[in-house]
């Protein structure tokens, strides 16, 4: 392929001018020129002390093509290709705050084994029923085994922040449970208004609600009833 340098006329339609490189009347290559993100170089021209750039050797490093019609020379570079259907626009949309099916079905198992155990711990301290370690230890074991199924079905973040807020709940329970089994254990007898206005009830009893809220809505909303 012929290498031509157009005249000066051209000059800013189709050379890279480079000023202020050099004042040597040489047309000798001086250097070369690369492109950020493309492979290869072009080399650079001194010519009455302005530096330049072969149109043709700039035309494949931008990978372009050159036509011309008369003395008119167009460089044709190739187009940003738009996003397809496979690789969608990524925007700075929030993200989706559904549950999936599979969370929302172990969250409310979850809830329900919650539920239970503060029912008959309650019901006990209320009736004065006997308190023992086996009494609760089933309640334990299973609301522990269906928080682990709840964190196996996480698959959004939804899913996930609501999964916090339901291990917040098993842990306050857990708490109260241990409160009134040490305080059975050290006074063999707990007044069966023990849990009234107890702030800790109180807690588990705002965040069940909360949560129940969330599962009838079917999406993430933090009240703060259960942090």
């Amino acid at each position: 392929m012929r290498k031509t340098l157009l005249p000066s006329v051209l000059i800013a339609s189709f050379f890279l001018v480079l000023p202020g490189l050099g004042m040597s009347q040489t047309t000798q290559p001086t250097g070369t020129i690369r492109v950020s993100g493309r492979p290869g170089q072009a080399a650079i021209l001194l010519i009455d002390g302005k530096s330049y750039v072969d149109i043709e050797a700039l035309a494949r490093l931008l990978s372009g093509s050159l036509t011309s019609s008369g003395n008119e020379i167009t460089l044709t570079l190739p187009s940003v290709p738009a996003a397809t259907a496979s690789e969608p626009v990524r925007t700075n949309q929030p993200a989706n705050s559904e549950f999936s099916k599979d969370f929302l079905k172990a969250g409310i198992e979850e809830m329900s084994v919650i539920r239970e155990w503060r029912s008959a711990l309650l019901n006990a301290v209320q009736n004065g029923y006997p308190l023992t370690d086996d009494f609760v230890v089933g309640y334990q074991n299973q609301a522990t085994t269906n928080l682990r199924l709840v964190f196996v079905a996480i698959s959004t973040d939804s899913d996930r922040n609501a999964y916090q807020l339901l291990s917040n709940e098993l842990s306050n329970m857990q708490k109260l449970s241990d409160k009134i089994m040490v305080a059975h254990k050290n006074m063999n007898y707990v007044p069966r208004d023990a849990l009234k206005g107890d702030s800790l009830d109180q807690k588990i009893l705002s965040c069940a609600r909360s949560l129940a809220s969330m599962a009838a809505d079917g999406q993430f909303h933090n009240d703060g009833s259960c942090d």
